[in-house]
């Protein structure tokens, strides 16, 4: 019983009580300062992690210099393994490996032999294959460590020391970058150039009080090893006064002609870290999968000399959009988010531009104060010894004497310590001297040394005294390592910063004809669809309606233009032409609700296209009871696809026309029955969006207005009825008339069997596409349709394969000089399914 309770009080007085909660954050706090500060973070002073440190002082130490022979890689990492770091031998290679990487360093400090890896990705032949040495410029981050220039530390098991930071007299954190994931934070600092990080310290050893934007002038930004063009300086600005920004980077490239007149896209520069094998991979990707529909081919011709990707485009590609693909899509453009964090005083801290520079220029101070300091002690020590052999080569004789007659050298030196008042050192000093230096010239050589080493004592004295005598040293010695290491940059720095792209920016510019039927379905098709006619030609069919719908509008633009749609219940709204989904040419298209935000009763009634919205344009509108009203076309900027209020109109009334007019401009104003009127848009004020607008031209009761045209000097009016008869008046014809005013006659029609359906503003440079109201298209030159005066009854310029058919919308468009072709298509789906061809005609009707 007694045995029990004596155990029982062994194990309580061994048991600790502690709060589970309080003892995780503590040893959590503890692991992760131990992460940061010792594995994860570099030190603001020196640039490095202590892996790389103790890399390159275990080198030091192995006497692998630059000019040296290589070791095996295994060697150095057992070597750092078992003195200095006691992780993993994968970490200690993959960071010695970084360290001899020209595309992962800007300043590699380790010189490789064998395979280190590449920018493809590749990884490195294992250790006990490949060879490494310090590089010259790695020499230079250990230099005077032997001068008691920093502080050493036990290493891990206390057998040995290791630095806490090395000299650093080359600035390895600002011109190497560093990254790094620590635990609650991670850092990322972008590389620089030596030259610039070099102007940047003397400039601000010069002035202490320059701020981070003022640093700026002499560091322009980072200057990545794979070069790149970083695109504005909002992210340098922001990283330098903050410590926080993001830089864009873009490859550069540049654009040829193949041996087949195909353009090719080739770059030669990618953003740093990205690997170029999967980059290559992710393009091919694209082009397989479509997404990327322009690009035929792409290959990775890079070599030693460079990097050479050639992406092949097909015929007709515009460049420029698929690099706009490519840079939205792949790490062609990558972002580079900067995060200056590192280690000042043993604490993490973000840095700014001149933060980084004093606390290296700090550093240095400190290595070379020490370093006189050092040097310093030893030349007196020198000159102590010296001042003693001076004693005794001025008493040499009576030197010799005591040495002679003395039993051994500790009374030899105590008798010349009494005789001549020497210390024992300088008494040794006097005893191991060889009778050799008795000789006239070399006790002139004593003397010499003896009159530099004093030279040398009030050379340090003096700059220790002075502080500024110590940065005019460290600004020196940074220049010097300017002069021996620097280069040009690599990166270029655009001004321009990069706007966001847009969905024009993925689309090829392009003219293309845009159809909208009756019952709302739209679509678009490229220009070349259409060949030219002669007059008289019958045509192809454009598009592949239901039963009761025909072609209400037709007209040509850009893809990259703004069509703005107003409606019968008089609101507007407008959408890119690109917007407006592409379909074959004997499609009926999209119903257009599906791009545009109308109502159930509301229909498109008059359409109209522009480049972009400005000031000083006017859009002038037209109703078929002949009210018009003139308006700024910038009031329509926020119509877009929920529309805004365009004009007010009268019951049973609906907008005809819309047109662009500016100050001075005659328009004309044209009904069915052949009536016209000319005269100023000037007479009619600029009204609001929300108004119902004045009377433009009185009308008989039967009477409609179907066109409004603005006069230009270099143009003529042309006029096509409905049964495809049609005719050019020049304006000047036409006499100016006040507005509401009935006009004069333009056109002899037959008002039993047709009426005009619209008039067109045309010249020699125009052809003029019909659409009838089953779907066919015809497409006829300007040049070939008659000009006449005013009562003509025309010419005929369209024949229809039906009798019952009729024109019902036409629009104008660039001449092109291609041969007459006429191209059937099938009129219903029955025969479109027989017979997937068409045939061709090649017929003229007069």
């Amino acid at each position: 019983m007694d045995d029990e309770i004596t155990k029982a009080d062994d194990i309580n007085s061994r048991t600790i009580i502690a709060d589970v909660s309080t003892e995780m954050k503590t040893s959590y706090l503890n692991y992760a300062m131990s992460v940061i500060i010792s594995r994860a973070l570099p030190d603001v002073r020196d640039g490095l992690k202590p892996v790389h440190r103790r890399i390159l002082y275990d080198m030091y130490e192995m006497g692998l210099k630059a000019s040296g022979p290589y070791k095996k890689c295994a060697r150095i990492v057992g070597d750092v393994l078992g003195k200095y770091h006691p992780h993993g031998d994968a970490s200690v290679y993959d960071a010695l490996v970084r360290l001899a990487q020209d595309f992962s360093l800007r300043y590699p400090v380790v010189t490789p032999q064998g395979n280190f890896g590449s920018i493809d990705g590749d990884p490195p032949a294992a250790m006990r294959y490949t060879e490494s040495k310090m590089s010259k410029i790695g020499e230079e981050m250990l230099t005077d460590i032997g001068k008691n220039t920093v502080d050493f530390g036990p290493n891990y098991d206390d057998s040995l020391e290791e630095p806490t930071v090395l000299p650093a007299a080359f600035p390895f954190l600002l011109t190497n970058g560093s990254s790094g994931i620590a635990v609650g934070m991670a850092t990322n600092m972008a590389p620089h150039n030596l030259n610039e990080v070099v102007d940047g310290i003397c400039a601000l050893i010069d002035n202490p009080d320059i701020s981070s934007l003022e640093l700026i002038d002499y560091v322009k930004g980072p200057d990545f090893p794979s070069a790149g063009i970083i695109c504005g300086k909002k992210g340098i600005v922001d990283a330098f006064t903050t410590g926080k920004g993001k830089v864009v980077i873009r490859s550069r490239y540049e654009i040829e002609e193949n041996d087949k007149g195909h353009d090719r896209i080739i770059f030669t520069e990618i953003p740093y870290q990205v690997n170029k094998a999967e980059l290559v991979k992710k393009i091919d990707d694209l082009r397989k999968d479509n997404a990327i529909p322009n690009i035929s081919q792409v290959r990775d011709e890079s070599d030693r000399d460079g990097i050479r990707i050639v992406v092949e485009l097909k015929q007709g590609a515009v460049p420029n959009i698929v690099l706009n693909m490519l840079f939205s899509r792949t790490a062609l453009q990558s972002n580079f988010n900067i995060y200056n964090l590192a280690l000042k005083d043993g604490r993490p801290k973000v840095l700014t531009l001149k933060e980084m520079l004093s606390s290296y220029v700090d550093h240095r101070e400190i290595v070379i104060e020490r370093r006189t300091r050092y040097d310093l002690q030893k030349a007196e020590e020198r000159a102590h010894i010296l001042e003693g052999l001076k004693i005794g080569l001025d008493n040499i004789d009576e030197v010799i004497e005591i040495i002679k007659a003395s039993e051994d050298n500790n009374i030899a030196s105590l008798e010349l310590q009494k005789r001549f008042g020497l210390d024992a050192k300088q008494a040794f000093a006097i005893i191991d001297m060889k009778l050799g230096r008795l000789s006239h010239l070399e006790t002139q050589k004593i003397l010499d040394e003896l009159a530099e080493i004093e030279a040398q004592i009030a050379y340090f004295k003096d700059l220790l005294s002075d502080r500024n005598k110590i940065l005019a040293v460290v600004k020196k010695e940074i220049q010097e390592i300017g002069q021996k290491y620097g280069d040009r940059r690599r990166t270029e720095i655009q001004e321009r910063e990069l706007d966001s792209t847009t969905d024009a920016d993925f689309i090829k510019e392009e003219q293309v004809v845009v159809l909208i039927s009756n019952k709302g379905f739209a679509k678009r098709l490229s220009a070349e669809e259409y060949k030219a006619q002669s007059r008289g030609g019958k045509g192809v069919r454009g598009a592949k309606l239901t039963d009761g719908d025909f072609i209400e509008h037709l007209f040509i633009a850009s893809s990259h233009d703004i069509v703005m749609y107003v409606t019968n219940l008089g609101k507007a709204y407008y959408t890119y032409v690109y917007e407006i989904p592409e379909g074959a040419k004997n499609s009926k298209g999209a119903n257009i609700k599906n791009f545009l935000q109308i109502e159930n009763q509301e229909k498109v009634t008059s359409i109209i296209c522009f480049e972009d919205f400005k000031d000083g344009e006017y859009l002038m509108m037209i109703t078929k009871y002949g009210i018009t009203k003139k308006v700024e076309l910038s009031a329509f900027v926020n119509a877009k696809k929920r529309g805004v209020k365009a004009i007010i109109l009268d019951e049973g009334d609906s907008l005809v026309q819309s047109i662009f007019v500016n100050e001075g401009d005659d328009v004309m104003i044209v009904s069915k029955t052949g009536k016209g009127l000319r005269t100023s848009s000037d007479s009619i004020r600029t009204m609001g969006r929300s108004t119902r607008g004045v009377r433009a031209m009185k009308l008989l009761d039967d009477d409609e207005i179907i066109g409004l045209v603005r006069v230009e000097e270099d143009k003529r009016i042309l006029m096509v009825t409905e049964n495809g008869k049609g005719k050019q008046v020049r304006f000047e014809e036409f006499n100016s008339h006040g507005r509401a005013t009935m006009g004069q006659k333009i056109y002899s029609v037959d008002e039993k069997t047709s009426y005009l359906v619209n008039a067109l503003a045309v010249n020699d440079d125009n052809d003029v596409v019909f659409v009838s109201l089953n779907g066919q298209t015809i497409r006829v030159h300007v040049k070939d349709i008659s000009i006449q005066g005013r009562t003509a009854h025309g010419v005929k310029v369209a024949t229809f394969k039906k009798k019952d058919d009729y024109i019902v919308a036409m629009a104008a468009t660039n001449y092109q000089e291609e041969s007459d072709e006429e191209v059937e298509i099938p009129e219903t789906a029955e025969e479109t399914e027989a017979s997937n061809d068409a045939t061709n005609d090649n017929q003229t009707e007069e």
